[in-house]
């Protein structure tokens, strides 16, 4: 509408039954709209809402374990983290040393590489594995070429396991 004066910008304002809002106050001269404060509020919070949605948000597990903690235990463990990753969660490994077992970090250092070949297809390691006094800590991250869901098959394996030929493969 160009430049009009507050009295007239009003008028219109009120004929439209809408609100005049000044949107640029600092500008020469100030700069004003006419529109429904309402539903732009309105609208500006549906917006918020759905980008929050649309966030993911990234959840880190956590497996405790001991440099004394067994292979069938330690089985459960990784079988937990697993799920966990292809959930698409990370999962933070931690050993803790109890008295004299901080002297020999390398057996806590070999578990924590077993658990991480274990895992190897599903996820890669974030964070390598270091001290932080009397624990010892590698995380895991899912990887996004391994993530699928539990019974998930590809076509080559459904092929391998029918004794069929994938439909890419030459035979």
């Amino acid at each position: 509408m160009g430049v009009v004066p507050i009295q007239q910008a009003l008028r219109i304002a009120n004929d439209a039954n809408l609100d005049l809002v000044e949107v640029a106050p600092n500008a020469a001269p100030p700069v004003c709209r006419v529109m429904d404060v309402g539903k732009f509020i309105y609208e500006r919070i549906k917006k918020e809402r759905e980008a929050k949605k649309a966030q993911t948000k990234i959840e880190v597990k956590e497996i405790r374990l001991r440099p004394k903690t067994n292979e069938h235990h330690r089985s459960f463990k990784t079988r937990d983290a697993r799920r966990w990753l292809q959930d698409g969660m990370k999962v933070r490994v931690t050993i803790r040393f109890r008295g004299r077992e901080i002297t020999y970090p390398e057996l806590a250092l070999e578990d924590l590489k077993e658990i991480a070949e274990e895992l190897s297809d599903i996820s890669f390691v974030e964070q390598m594995p270091n001290m932080d006094g009397k624990v010892m800590t590698m995380v895991l991250s899912p990887s996004k070429y391994g993530k699928k869901k539990a019974g998930e098959q590809t076509v080559k394996e459904k092929a391998e396991i029918e004794d069929v030929p994938a439909p890419d493969s030459e035979a």
